[in-house]
């Protein structure tokens, strides 16, 4: 769902020895290829992975019965749940049958991967945390260096390195791994340090929520967050963990609702989710200076409590719940102003826009915007230049301060 996490996603597959890559990044031919078999009723982001996977599907020497497409899916009121299915039928329909689709559900946390299950678990775990991280640096930096392009050059280093080492398979898997890969964040941390930067800049923080798709693919938003820096704002972009936490209290809801309250099943997801947090917490160890003021809420439930006034999160489910608890927990922590990131006609987007008018008028009157996108050029620069305006006024007058970085 973005550049880092794929490129981390796949590292942690081939040291299972799976050769494995990111599709190809989005570009204009992705929308043409898309546009062939879709009927212009689905969501942006279903275009966007059917054009980049057909893509692959064209290239030279491409071997139907030697390819697997990864396409996870989840339940819920998304479309999500039918990506799957329709990526089967149009290579059915290209007589791709051989093609694998490996899609593993939120359902069961995404464990149903055969053999490579528990390893992957680890393994791909490890991969988000450390390209969360790396990304979230970027973000950080990029607003401030003073070197045009330092920070792009020090992000895709340092992911190539981390990568590297989470390819390595020479290095069990266990805690001597973990080391290796924490060395492989500080170093790239170190990257980043090394930028010059001025951090006495005045930026306003911007919190980033949305449809964790079209959020985080730049290709998809049209690197909205680039465009939003260059009105001297600093995004604060939702990472794609905060959705491995929430599976895994929808799995533990679903657990009690069905009885399952005191079971091996809910041992084994309370125990799988201790040793996340706990490996999470040694992989960002490095960044712990970096993150300070913009550090992820430790429980899902405390986003989930912020959404309860306004989608309860017992009956509303899926990113709409995270993205308006989210935008609170930003509030609580001094941004100065929320960007909702949807797809056109998202259901997920529509809910929460129905609610931010009430959910800013809460909040001291945080402007909150939501941007839809739906692969046809907008006009980002009024847009945004609106927004920032906005960002501005209420950032004279808030009363929830931000912890700022200092200057060194």
């Amino acid at each position: 769902m973005s550049d880092e996490g794929a490129r981390a996603f796949a590292a942690a597959f081939r040291y299972l020895g799976v050769d494995a890559r990111p599709s190809p990044d989005g570009d204009e031919r992705t929308y043409e290829i898309a546009g062939r078999y879709t009927s212009g009723d689905e969501c942006l982001p279903e275009r966007v992975t059917i054009g980049d996977f057909l893509k692959v599907a064209g290239e030279p020497g491409f071997d139907p019965a030697k390819t697997a497409f990864f396409m996870p899916t989840a339940s819920g009121p998304c479309r999500f749940g039918q990506y799957s299915p329709f990526l089967k039928q149009v290579l059915h329909e290209l007589g791709y049958d051989d093609v694998l689709i490996v899609s593993p559900s939120s359902a069961d946390g995404y464990s149903s991967l055969g053999e490579y299950a528990g390893p992957m678990m680890r393994l791909g775990w490890w991969g988000l945390v450390g390209s969360d991280a790396l990304r979230k640096m970027l973000h950080i930096y990029r607003p401030h260096e003073t070197e045009r392009g330092a920070a792009d050059k020090a992000c895709a280093r340092a992911l190539e390195i981390f990568c590297d080492a989470l390819a390595d398979s020479s290095v069990p898997i266990g805690p001597k791994k973990l080391v290796q890969l924490a060395g492989a964040l500080a170093s790239g941390r170190d990257l980043f340090r090394a930028i010059p930067v001025d951090f006495d800049r005045d930026t306003k923080l911007v919190g980033v929520v949305g449809e964790i798709f079209c959020r985080l693919s730049t290709f998809s938003n049209e690197d909205l967050i680039r465009h939003l820096e260059a009105f001297g704002a600093q995004a604060w972009l939702s990472d794609i963990g905060e959705w491995v936490w929430y599976t895994n209290f929808e799995q533990k809801k679903n657990l009690k609702m069905y009885g399952q309250g005191f079971s091996l099943e809910m041992l084994k997801v309370r125990i799988k989710e201790h040793v996340q947090h706990s490996h999470e917490a040694k992989l960002l160890a490095p960044f712990r200076e970096e993150f300070a003021g913009l550090e992820e809420p430790h429980d899902v439930l405390e986003v989930l409590e912020h959404s309860a006034p306004y989608l309860p999160y017992h009956g509303a489910l899926g990113e709409m719940v995270l993205s308006v608890g989210k935008a609170i927990y930003m509030y609580e922590k001094g941004v100065d102003g929320i960007i909702d990131i949807s797809p056109f006609t998202c259901m997920n987007g529509i809910i929460c826009e129905s609610v931010y008018p009430k959910v800013s008028r809460d909040c001291g009157g945080i402007p909150i915007r939501t941007f839809y996108f739906d692969g046809s050029q907008t006009d980002l620069e009024n847009d945004l230049g609106i927004f920032m305006e906005l960002v501005s006024n209420y950032s004279r007058r808030k009363t929830k301060k931000r912890l700022r970085r200092q200057a060194a």
